[in-house]
């Protein structure tokens, strides 16, 4: 039998999505096949340990971390490996738990999606599935992303950053400011997080107040958006490096005022329409607006594009660029793809197949100066 690759699946992680990790590693772990892959599970807690032991993910969903081992990843090259870090009487031993070929990095958010573990994974020298640093911290951050929007001539909805300490200074400043982009509804977004984490729909200054105060717990820079009436909600997945594909347009219904956390994982009762019913002319320009984004940021791997488009003009705006998608059985990126003719298996080896090709251009770049 061939050898067989050495996965380390991360979840878990230390952001507000860390329920929707252990959600989405769920459903990769299922399909990694296990005469293809050797994979050690590794869950990281709300305060940022590493964990591995028997039925990782289980004690997870339990919250129960007593029977786990804390590991480690060295940053260092020459390793290669995941290290379970014992205390003894002699002070701290690291023992080796396992070689590792590659990482999947199944985390959202903060700490995950964001370009940090890109970063150690980087200084590690290991394959790992999804962007890298600069596209999964552009990705990651809404209010850098709609600059390289605007920078590439892509349309996008009109928005306003704000810090934190502005919100805590003077809130009232702020929401004047923020109305000058136009009548409510208007959206107040944490700048660097998913899943609809403290996203508010503000329907009156109070309102809008309150939701600055729900953002703001989550990242110290804010989005506030404006409203934009009467548009469809519609997404597409990417896949690929340098030569990124597209899936079938899907549009979400949603069942609460917008397509909210709840709607996303918890009662899954928001509407999927697989593929869009658009014109092919509206659905063509998606794509390829999709492309443009995903190269613009130096996306790799995989992304979901999220769309707005006005029902009476079928004007697009390009909402954002999700660089580790939901994984969820009820998640839009896979599901996407599978009306696209890729099953969710065959979507988890393309992307462990991307990852290795990452690596391998990684490599061939010099980091020393040739005498």
């Amino acid at each position: 039998m061939a050898k067989r690759l050495r996965i380390a699946v991360l979840f878990g992680g230390r952001s507000g999505e860390h329920d929707v990790s252990l959600m989405s590693a769920r459903s990769v772990l299922e399909v990694l096949d296990p005469e293809k892959y050797e994979v050690t599970q590794v869950g990281i807690t709300l305060d940022g340990e590493w964990l591995n032991g028997e039925n990782t993910l289980e004690s997870f969903s339990n919250g129960k971390f007593d029977k786990l081992n804390r590991v480690v990843l060295p940053s260092e090259p020459s390793h290669s490996a995941l290290y379970i870090l014992r205390n003894t009487d002699h002070g701290e031993l690291l023992e080796k738990l396992a070689d590792i070929d590659m990482v999947f990095p199944v985390l959202h958010g903060p700490f995950g999606e964001d370009g940090t573990m890109q970063g150690l994974l980087e200084l590690a020298d290991v394959a790992y599935v999804g962007a890298g640093v600069a596209g999964s911290s552009v990705g990651m951050d809404k209010g850098i992303f709609k600059d390289v929007m605007r920078a590439n001539g892509i349309p996008i909805v009109e928005s306003l950053l704000v810090l934190r300490s502005d919100i805590e200074k003077n809130i009232n400043t702020v929401i004047e400011q923020a109305e000058k982009l136009g009548a409510y509804p208007l959206f107040a977004k944490p700048a660097n997080l998913g899943s609809s984490v403290g996203i508010s729909k503000c329907n009156s200054r109070s309102d809008l107040g309150e939701g600055l105060m729900e953002a703001a717990r989550y990242d110290r820079r804010v989005i506030i958006e404006a409203g934009v009436a009467n548009v469809r909600e519609i997404e597409v997945s990417v896949l690929g490096n340098e030569d990124p594909q597209t899936s079938v347009c899907g549009e979400v219904l949603p069942s609460r005022e917008f397509y909210s956390y709840e709607s996303k994982y918890v009662d899954g009762t928001s509407g999927l329409i697989i593929p869009s019913q658009l014109p092919s002319k509206v659905s063509d320009q998606i794509r390829e607006y999709a492309v443009r984004a995903y190269k613009a940021i130096d996306c790799a791997g995989m992304a979901r594009a999220d769309f707005f488009v006005d029902n009476d003009t079928n004007k697009i705006y390009l909402n954002e660029l999700n660089t580790l998608p939901g994984f969820t059985s009820i998640s839009m990126y896979p599901k996407l793809w599978q009306a696209s003719g890729l099953t969710y298996t065959q979507l988890v080896d393309r992307l462990i197949e991307l990852a290795l090709e990452r690596k391998r251009q990684r490599d061939h770049t010099e980091h020393r100066r040739l005498a």
